[in-house]
């Protein structure tokens, strides 16, 4: 008795060139980030089309991702939102962007601004958000006859006290801060703070990169 002929086995599915790029743009949905950057500032396809010199129904298989757009394509429409090329294609999209952090979740920072001596406790409030040209603090400032450890980082400080007396030591002298009271001041030359009320004062604090650095 002749043995059965083996069935061939199954081959792998090779993908082609064209569909490996479809799937590597397609992951940075781009027609999807164009239709919410499009809603969000109350344009229409009409309109975009005008100022753009693409046809609505060209924009409209754009957001439907049945055409995939060149980068000159792109590039007429990132600017008439005023915004670089590189908006389409980075990996948070920013205009899906919302994030809430309840107080339960605030937490020490790491790096940006450390400040973990006795006479100043920061902490984050947007720990969780992309990395972002900003980052905003809650910060406490028990009552202390000393200043806390004098420090430095780069950027620009903005700190808005919110109850409390603070003391604000730069290189520019010793600045007070009523409640209700704002600054502004380049971070990277040495600084600290003294609580110089009863109890303890608490400020949001908010650090940024200098225009250079942008």
């Amino acid at each position: 008795m002749s043995a059965l002929p083996e069935s061939p086995s199954a081959e792998p599915k090779v993908m082609g060139v064209s569909e490996a790029i479809d799937q590597s743009i397609g992951q940075f949905r781009l027609g999807e980030k164009l239709r919410r950057l499009r809603l969000r500032r109350k344009i229409s396809l009409v309109d975009l089309g005008k100022q753009t010199g693409l046809s609505p129904s060209m924009l409209s298989q754009l957001e439907n991702g049945k055409l995939i757009p060149t980068l000159p394509t792109l590039t007429r429409i990132a600017m008439v939102f005023g915004e670089r090329l590189d908006f389409f294609f980075n990996g948070q999209d920013r205009v899906r962007t919302f994030l809430i952090v309840r107080a339960s979740e605030h937490r020490r920072p790491a790096g940006n601004l450390e400040v973990t001596d006795p006479g100043a406790f920061f902490q984050q409030l947007a720990f969780p958000a992309p990395p972002a040209s900003f980052h905003p603090h809650v910060a406490e400032f028990p009552a202390c006859p000393i200043h806390s450890d004098s420090h430095f980082h780069q950027g620009i400080e903005f700190i808005y006290l919110i109850s409390g007396r603070l003391e604000i030591q730069t290189t520019t002298g010793l600045h007070v801060l009523e409640a209700g009271d704002a600054c502004y001041f380049d971070c990277s030359e040495a600084h600290s703070y003294r609580c110089a009320s009863g109890g303890k004062a608490v400020a949001v604090v908010v650090t940024a990169p200098s225009q250079s650095e942008y």
